[in-house]
């Protein structure tokens, strides 16, 4: 009887936890609310959204969409964002993981000095090394190209790259590397065996975190691409917004095709995105 009686109280919903939920309801509705009425804007006409923003749209209008990416070149944009982030996806996981399982791993005093290095990278902001990155750049002849984007991205994805793979390779039992190495196994071996299996899904989360963030860049790819057809997709965005008239359906409908990718992931990926944070912050 003590015991049903003990599961009867923690079932009880407190006045604390009902206030809880509310927020986190009203907190939902802040986020949800607007990306739902910027979806219902791109399907109207501009007359609807001056006359009437907040109604629902009378007839979809579908020609926004296919005058965004068609007019507006959102499909080369797209096609170059693509190019850029995957590019620096694979580059700073490949070497972010190798830095990590170095500073997890390896006994050597450096080791503690190297991911204060690396956290001293996160504190920087982009804009205090914009205007030497660019002066260099140009320099070099890796202005209006590509790589010139790539190259910054993967520096500035690193820190967090590192940072989140040190914690998933400390988490990982000491007993697995020992015995490897009992059998004669190298580091090389140990990190392409044990390491990177197991922290498969800290390099998920550090990857998507990685791509997220450079698809939404919009600073360096605006400085250092000048060429329409090198421009990635948040610069391209830009140019719906004109200097004294703009067209909003065409640009929310431009918005919208921008995020969409981003919200499925997360809404597919949400709960392996938490679970490998949490797991990553936990040792042991």
């Amino acid at each position: 009887m003590k015991t049903n009686e003990l599961v009867k109280k923690k079932k009880q919903i407190t006045i604390v936890d009902v206030i809880i939920y509310i927020g986190l309801v009203i907190l939902a509705l802040i986020y949800i609310l607007p990306l739902l009425w910027m979806l219902s804007v791109s399907f109207k006409t501009n007359r609807e959204v001056l006359t009437n923003p907040f109604s629902i749209p009378q007839v979809l209008q579908l020609g926004n969409y296919i005058f965004s990416w068609v007019n507006g070149k959102l499909g080369i944009a797209t096609l170059n964002s693509m190019i850029v982030c995957a590019a620096a996806l694979i580059i700073s996981l490949l070497i972010g993981s190798m830095a990590a399982f170095a500073i997890a791993r390896m006994r050597l005093k450096i080791m503690r000095y190297l991911m204060q290095y690396f956290l001293i990278g996160m504190m920087v902001p982009v804009h205090c090394v914009l205007i030497p990155l660019f002066v260099r750049f140009s320099s070099w002849n890796l202005t209006n190209h590509l790589i010139g984007l790539i190259i910054p991205y993967i520096t500035f994805s690193l820190p967090i790259t590192v940072f989140l793979m040190v914690g998933f390779f400390k988490s990982m039992p000491n007993e697995l590397f020992e015995a490897a190495c009992i059998d004669g196994c190298s580091i090389y071996g140990c990190f392409i065996r044990i390491g990177l299996p197991l922290a498969r899904v800290g390099m998920f989360v550090a990857g998507l975190m990685t791509f997220v963030g450079n698809w939404n860049e919009l600073l360096l790819a605006m400085v250092f691409i000048s060429d329409p057809l090198k421009k990635t997709l948040p610069v391209t965005l830009t140019y719906f917004v004109g200097p004294y008239a703009t067209n909003y359906v065409q640009m929310f409908a431009a918005i919208i095709i921008a995020i969409a990718p981003t919200i499925v992931v997360y809404s597919i990926f949400s709960n392996q995105i938490v679970d490998g944070l949490t797991t990553g912050a936990v040792k042991g």
